[in-house]
């Protein structure tokens, strides 16, 4: 395939992968008491964005589709700006430690794509983990004051760590699964 074809063949992936991040945020979410942060599948699309589209591509698309998300919620909107920058960060890392240090688009054996997906994944959600409770409760204090920063604190730390956990599994286990398929059609082909 021409370089042109790929690149709009990435372009419309990108699409595919801002909507369904949008859509993941906005339809199926837990908030979180508090309303600072919400359990929800959003951080899962990053990752695999940056596992198929590489970290830029992946990592734009999915924080783009999360920022929309928030500008268009009643009650996440003022977190919009800390969203972009943290699920662009995730798919960032995710796509070098993947493509860069991992290189799984031109590996064959698959017990290392997993292990270097797995890695990936970690590693993207790993830095959120940590990153969006603590950008998240000093953005907080600047908008809504150190009391409601303080309450928000733990329920934050608990959503980072739940959508963590369960994005890795979701990431992994879907990118996992379509790359035999992807590679036969050569989406991979990067």
């Amino acid at each position: 395939m021409s370089k042109q074809g790929l690149r709009v063949r990435k372009l419309a992936a990108s699409g595919v992968i801002c909507a369904l991040s949008y859509v993941l945020f906005t339809f199926v979410k837990i908030p979180m008491p508090g309303n600072a942060s919400a359990i929800h599948l959003g951080n899962a699309v990053c990752v695999l964005g940056a596992l198929l589209l590489g970290g830029v591509y992946g990592g734009f698309a999915a924080a783009l589709g999360l920022t929309i998300a928030d500008l268009t919620s009643p009650v996440f909107f003022v977190y919009a700006p800390t969203t972009f920058v943290l699920k662009f960060l995730i798919g960032i890392i995710t796509g070098v430690i993947a493509h860069r240090i991992g290189k799984i688009n031109t590996l064959n054996d698959t017990k290392k794509v997993f292990k270097w997906t797995v890695a990936a994944a970690i590693c993207g959600l790993g830095f959120n983990m940590v990153a969006a409770p603590i950008v998240g409760y000093f953005y907080q204090i600047l908008i809504l004051g150190k009391t409601a920063a303080d309450i928000a604190l733990s329920f934050n730390i608990a959503a980072s760590a739940i959508n963590a956990v369960t994005s890795v599994f979701i990431a992994v286990i879907v990118y996992m699964a379509a790359r035999p398929a992807l590679r036969k059609l050569g989406f991979l082909d990067t």
